[in-house]
Parts: C-alpha cells; sequence; structure tokens
C-alpha cells in the first residue's frame, strides 16, 4: 500500500489538499493540525488559515488555493473547497477545516460552526487544533507573553522588524547554530526567496526537487513562476530521494531541496545515515542543499541528533512558527549571514517587510520555550497512539485499514480507513456532540473513492491517552460510521 499512502501526500492540497496542514499546516494551516476536505466540493467562502492560503478564482480542477503561506482568503467557484488553504492538513492542529460541508456559503458556514463547536465542547480530544481557539482567549495568553520581560524586551512594538522581532531572530539562529536568520511573515516567501538567491549565487537556477514536497504542492509552483527556475526530480516514489537517486541526475541542478519531514507522503524521514549520504551526494555534483524544515523542530527524536547537528548539513534552513509551535504564524529562513543579508534584501521588494509583526513574533517565542522542549514526548506518545489504532482497527474487524508509518517517524502520521470522507467527518462531530470527545478531525479521500485519510498530530492534549482510551474511542467512531453507512444503504 505504499503508493497509496504515498498518494495520500499528493492528495493534500494540490491534488485536494482541504485546509486545516490544513492548518497543516495542519496541519497543514496546517499544520500544524490542519484538516483536509473531499474533493469536488463546490463553492463556498469558508476557509480560515492553512499553510497554503486559499487564493481566489479556483476552478473545478483540484488546485484550490494552493497560495501563500497565510490564510487563506475567500470566494471559490468549484474546484476542491477543501482544499483552500491547504498546508496543514487533516492533522487537526491549524488551517481551517473548510471541507465537504454545504455546496453554499451558508451551508458551509453551518457545518464549520458546528464542527468547531462540537470540538471546542469536548472534555478529551486527541489532537486540539487552533479553529475551535477563540480570539479573546489567544490575546489573553498572548498578554501572558508580553508581561514577560525575556519575550517582550524593553516593552516597545517592534517598527519593520527591531525589537521583539530581532530576538526571535536571535534564537532561532542560535537554536539551529546558523550565523544568522530573518523571519518572514510566510513560509512561501521565506522558500521562494531562499531559492531565488542560491540560483543567483550558484548561476544554476534549477532546483531538485520531490514531486510531493511542499515546493511543488502547496505553493503553487511560486519557484517556478515568480523566479523563473525550474525543477528536475530525484525520484517519484512517495518516500525521501536516495543518495543514488541525487548522484545519478541526469542534468546540473543548483540546489538540492529537502523537506524534513516529508508531509505529503505521511510525514517521513530518511534515517540519519540516509540523510547526510544524500547531502553528500548533492555536494558531489556542486549544489548547495536547502532544508525545508517547516517542521524540522520535531525531527530530532528520529535522527538522535540535535537541532544544530542537522541543521549543520544544510546551507540554508527554513522553519516554521505555527506548525507543532502552536504560534499565530510567521516563519525564519537561517544561514549565513551573507545569504540572510541578501533574504532581507528580496524580504522587502517582495512585500514581507512589515511595519509591525509583534504578536507573531511573542507568539513564536513562547512556543519556542513551551512547545519545543515536549516535541520529543509527544513523538514517543505518537508510537503509542498509532499502535493503539492500528490494532483497534483490526479487532474491530475493519476490513481494511492503514495507519503510515505504522511507527511514525514525528508526532503526526496518517490513517487510512476503507469509507467515504464524508461518512468520517459525520461520524466524527456526532461522537464529539454525543460524548465530548474527538478522535478525528477531517478527512480527504486523495486516491480511490471510498478510501479517506486524515493526519494525526499528537500533541499535549494527546498524552492523557492510554492504549485503552484510543481504543474504547475507536469503537464509539466505527459505531457511528456504520450506522451512517447502513442509514445511506
Amino acid at each position: 500500500m505504499a503508493d497509496e499512502t504515498g498518494g495520500a501526500g499528493s492528495g493534500a492540497e494540490g491534488h485536494t489538499d482541504q485546509v486545516a496542514d490544513n492548518a497543516d499546516d495542519a496541519d497543514d494551516a496546517d499544520d500544524t493540525v490542519e484538516a483536509t476536505g473531499a474533493p469536488g466540493e463546490t463553492g463556498g467562502t469558508d476557509s480560515t488559515g492553512g499553510d497554503a492560503g486559499r487564493t481566489d478564482g479556483c476552478t473545478g480542477d483540484g488546485k484550490a488555493g494552493t497560495g501563500g503561506d497565510g490564510g487563506g482568503t475567500s470566494g471559490t467557484t468549484g474546484g476542491t473547497d477543501g482544499t483552500s488553504g491547504t498546508d496543514s492538513g487533516t492533522d487537526g492542529t491549524s488551517g481551517t477545516d473548510s471541507g465537504t460541508d454545504g455546496t453554499d456559503g451558508d451551508g458551509k458556514q453551518a457545518a464549520r460552526a458546528r464542527r468547531i463547536a462540537a470540538w471546542h465542547g469536548s472534555e478529551r480530544t486527541l489532537a486540539h487544533g487552533p479553529t475551535e481557539g477563540r480570539i479573546a482567549d489567544r490575546l489573553a495568553a498572548l498578554a501572558l507573553t508580553a508581561d514577560d520581560p525575556s519575550y517582550g524586551g524593553d516593552g516597545w512594538v517592534d517598527v519593520y522588524g527591531d525589537g521583539v522581532v530581532e530576538e526571535l531572530e536571535r534564537r532561532v539562529a542560535t537554536l539551529l547554530g546558523m550565523e544568522a536568520a530573518a523571519f518572514f511573515p510566510t513560509g512561501t516567501m521565506a522558500q521562494q526567496i531562499a531559492l531565488r538567491c542560491w540560483a543567483g549565487r550558484t548561476g544554476v537556477p534549477v532546483v531538485a526537487v520531490h514531486p510531493l514536497a511542499h515546493l511543488e504542492v502547496h505553493e503553487r509552483d511560486a519557484y517556478l513562476t515568480v523566479s523563473g527556475l525550474r525543477a528536475v526530480r530525484p525520484t517519484s516514489e512517495p518516500r525521501p530521494p536516495t543518495a543514488e537517486e541525487v548522484r545519478d541526475l541526469d542534468e546540473p541542478f543548483g540546489t538540492l531541496a529537502l523537506e524534513l519531514p516529508l508531509r505529503d507522503a505521511g510525514f517521513v524521514l530518511p534515517s540519519w545515515e540516509e540523510l547526510v549520504a544524500v547531502v553528500e551526494a548533492a555536494r558531489e555534483r556542486d549544489a548547495v542543499v536547502h532544508f525545508d524544515g517547516a517542521r524540522l523542530w520535531e525531527c530530532t527524536a528520529h535522527f538522535g541528533r540535535e537541532l544544530p547537528e542537522i541543521a549543520a548539513l544544510a546551507d540554508s534552513v527554513y522553519v516554521s512558527f505555527y506548525k507543532s509551535l502552536d504560534g499565530i504564524s510567521g516563519a525564519a529562513l537561517a544561514g549565513p549571514e551573507s545569504l540572510v543579508a541578501e533574504a532581507r534584501a528580496w524580504r522587502h521588494r517582495y512585500g514581507g517587510q512589515l511595519f509591525q509583526q509583534w504578536p507573531t513574533a511573542l507568539a513564536a517565542l513562547a512556543g519556542l520555550d513551551r512547545e519545543l522542549p515536549r516535541l520529543p514526548s509527544y513523538v514517543a506518545h505518537a508510537r503509542v497512539v498509532a499502535e493503539a489504532l492500528r490494532k483497534a482497527f483490526t479487532a474491530a474487524g475493519v476490513g481494511w485499514s492503514r495507519v503510515h508509518p505504522e511507527v511514525p517517524h514525528t508526532h503526526q502520521f496518517q490513517v487510512w480507513l476503507p469509507y467515504p470522507a464524508a461518512v468520517l467527518d459525520e461520524a466524527g462531530v456526532r461522537l464529539a456532540e454525543e460524548t465530548r470527545t474527538t478522535l478525528f478531525r477531517r478527512w480527504q479521500e486523495p486516491g480511490p473513492p471510498g478510501l479517506a485519510m486524515t493526519e494525526v498530530t499528537v500533541a499535549s492534549p494527546a498524552l492523557e491517552w492510554t492504549a485503552e482510551d484510543v481504543t474504547a474511542a475507536v469503537d464509539a467512531f466505527l459505531a457511528r460510521v456504520r450506522e451512517l453507512m447502513r442509514r445511506d444503504g
């Protein structure tokens, strides 16, 4: 089933990612826990966030909303409405949850309000997402953060990136062991500028990149259309490329872009030895290496290495502040001082030199202090949850199911079930309404009809869940799925 799980990855935005990673971005918006919707829905204006952000004018071709890293706008006709604002997909932490509900604005808004009310009212949640967070609560938390002198600095708001924004940049550079870092309002902007700068420095406008990478699936071909770069593919398999594949590419490339983890293939990572070999192969080709490390924060447990050692393999690294760290938005590009200085100039040209960014910077600093130290425990517990889900589906007699990877590489993974996405969405909402337990968020059908996938992100709300709790919730969820299937014939 490797191909299908890989297809799951491609099913996120470029194929039909929903938003809610995606917020992502789920995630996917994503992040990080974001949910995706099923393909082929019509109209509707719902689409709040998500790493890719929904754009206007999508028709029904399944590519709705691949745009920028920020929140989505509205107003598409046709298309996969669930795809808006994708990156953080179905993992339930971020992004909006537009999807299969309703075929007009009113129906979609009502369905979304119902979902959020059910999630927000749950007493137990496997994965909490910002979509059910209230503005007043976020503002109150931000106010507490601002009172901390280590975050607020001199207490004044920033102006064009000074003050608290500079403090965030220093923190990121130190955490990654890089010379410098620059704050960006979106990861899409940070990555486009990084690739543009490297193309100018290497003299080769060709990027070696996986077809399931965020650059390809969630950024609306920005590096191709805005900067005039070109892509070559080391592999199309739903896994990271190997050193042999990089070494054997039959044409020159100036930059190797690696997404760690490769979200749309199931949040998968190479082994440490494989990663080192891939980087060495790129060096043999006289190429630089850029890490799409939006979720790099959560990779340390899998690699058995700390962040500076991981980042040291690359020439530049992009990291996100709302995937995994529960920030509001924003990203950073880290690397050599000269590259970061050039990137700052391009950031201004791209419209990223915002007047004030203190709320985003404060939330990012708080996330670095609060969430970053917890990520290894999330990864460890994700393995407990994944095993419990797999065993529960088998014990319940589900004809076909898959947890991918079986042993998660990070605190995020995919779940596949042989039911329509709309049925699974409705069953999940009913479970939350009737038992005040939220197990999964949004589902999508990136492969054959009737085979649905969701992304699961294990964070602090899940730590109290035992394997027995997961089993009980799965049984209750499947009971509602089967009831709906009987009703629908």
